[in-house]
């Protein structure tokens, strides 16, 4: 599993621009089952059964930033790509589309105390003049931090495990599962990290009985932290509410069900900011009973995103479990 973590968390894919994940994802599951890509770029693979149509998503792509400006002296002005926190930017290396790095920098600071909104920001790619940089790079291109994926033993650091850590679980899960008795539908969205897109129109399309989003949540076990229940290596997280929905009950009393009879670990998720694929797919037609499973990830929205091998077993073994449930 470490390999397929690292290979999907270093692999390019900012919201609009997920062709190369969806690729590397492609060439994982291709022998394990039928898939399709709709036209908004979701990669949907299907195992068949004859019971209840569940749908799984995890957001394939990743935060980023775009070019807005070149400058006489060939620095780039550029906007966000979902939720790129300035806290986390300065001094960062970012990789584009085209394997051009370059490093943030700012504007200088009359106070060192604030943060630089990303108007003070620019990027450096080395050029001396906006002539050659425009050799480079043109308005519009598109780049993601350039960090790669670091195994500490139990636990593990890397970019854009929100949430290609949700869709390794979905790769392991559908490598798993041999007869389904469930009618199954792996969807790997885009364009989450803007709006939820990609969830909201596969669903339209597949019109689940029940689905799971699987994401990542921040953690409440770092020093004075928010007072939330999340840990890592305690387990799976169990989402109650969020802040784009509730749970369904159903959904979220026969998770915990199946995890305390399968002895998988787990815990209860009550995230004050962000929401999942879960909110919109809940709202497809007449309405989705739909629930989450999620990852907790100490620094969400950074270039060094922690998280725990045992809590994405526990994720995968409860979605194992949940596929081949009977389902009311």
């Amino acid at each position: 599993m470490k390999d397929v973590i690292k290979r999907f968390t270093e692999t390019f894919g900012p919201s609009g621009y997920e062709e190369k994940i969806r690729e590397v994802i492609i060439n994982e599951i291709k022998d394990y089952a039928d898939y399709s890509v709709d036209k908004l770029g979701n990669l949907i693979v299907r195992k068949e059964g004859k019971g209840k149509k569940i749908m799984f998503a995890a957001h394939m792509d990743e935060i980023g930033l775009m070019v807005t400006h070149i400058d006489d002296k060939g620095f780039l002005r550029f906007t966000n790509i979902g939720g790129l926190f300035p806290t986390n930017l300065v001094n960062q290396r970012v990789i584009f589309s085209n394997g051009l790095v370059g490093v943030i920098g700012e504007e200088p600071r009359k106070d060192f105390r604030e943060v630089s909104p990303i108007d003070k920001l620019f990027i450096d790619i080395g050029m001396p003049n906006k002539k050659e940089a425009e050799k480079k790079i043109r308005i519009g291109e598109v780049g993601v931090f350039y960090r790669g994926f670091d195994d500490l033993g139990n636990r593990f650091i890397s970019k854009a495990l929100d949430d290609r850590i949700g869709c390794v679980v979905l790769a392991e899960v559908i490598k798993k599962i041999k007869n389904p008795l469930n009618d199954l539908y792996f969807v790997f969205t885009v364009q989450e990290e803007l709006g939820l897109r990609g969830a909201r129109t596969s669903a339209f399309g597949i019109d689940p009985d029940y689905a799971i989003a699987i994401d990542v949540t921040g953690t409440g076990d770092i020093p004075e932290s928010p007072k939330i229940p999340m840990e890592l290596g305690k387990g799976t997280c169990i989402k109650v509410k969020d802040y784009g929905m509730i749970s369904s009950r159903y959904v979220r009393e026969k998770l915990i069900e199946i995890a305390e009879r399968k002895k998988i670990p787990y815990q209860l998720e009550i995230l004050l900011m962000g929401t999942t694929d879960a909110a919109v797919i809940q709202l497809n037609k007449e309405g989705v009973p739909s629930g989450v499973l999620s990852v907790p990830t100490r620094y969400v929205h950074s270039p060094s995103e922690l998280a725990d091998y045992s809590d994405v077993q526990a994720t995968i073994d409860l979605l194992l479990a949940f596929a081949q449930e009977k389902l009311d």
